[in-house]
């Protein structure tokens, strides 16, 4: 698993509209970027329920988030389409991604599906906090308030 300290790999992926997504789009922006197991089921819904709900607090706060699943970019759509979302959903189809951040899998109902994960990405692409086996109830909030913890100790 990729810890803090390590520069955040570079990607391009696919949002939920299709427009291609890069690491250099938030470059000086503190970045949030959570994995997810799949569209549309419980607790994924519950984490892209908080992380649209606390969306303006993250934009005042100048943190960006986006949520990342192996599905493709129609099926982020309809999620995005069936809940409302204002969160950019990105398609790592290939997982070419979540592989190369080393993100474990779990097995239910004999599916794997990546574990839920989520990193903290500072304004120069540097991993500064690591959230594994994330419970997606509330998650939004503590991420929050971490960030803005760390934003503090840095100024």
């Amino acid at each position: 698993m990729l810890s803090a300290g390590n520069p955040f790999p570079n990607f391009a992926l696919p949002n939920q509209d299709g427009k291609i997504t890069k690491l250099s789009d938030y470059a000086g922006r503190w970045l949030v970027v959570y994995f997810y197991p799949k569209d549309d089921t419980p607790g994924c819904t519950l984490q892209g329920k908080g992380f649209t709900a606390s969306k303006a607090d993250f934009d005042s706060a100048g943190i960006a988030v986006v949520g990342v699943s192996a599905d493709d970019a129609a099926s982020h759509k309809n999620f995005c389409n069936k809940f409302a979302f204002t969160i950019d959903l990105l398609a790592d189809t290939d997982s070419q991604l979540m592989k190369s951040l080393g993100l474990g899998q779990s097995e239910w109902k004999g599916m794997k599906f990546w574990e839920r994960t989520s990193f903290v990405v500072d304004p120069n692409g540097i991993v500064r906090k690591v959230y594994e086996k994330v419970n997606p109830e509330g998650h939004d909030r503590v991420v929050l308030d971490d960030i803005k913890s760390m934003k503090a100790k840095a100024a």
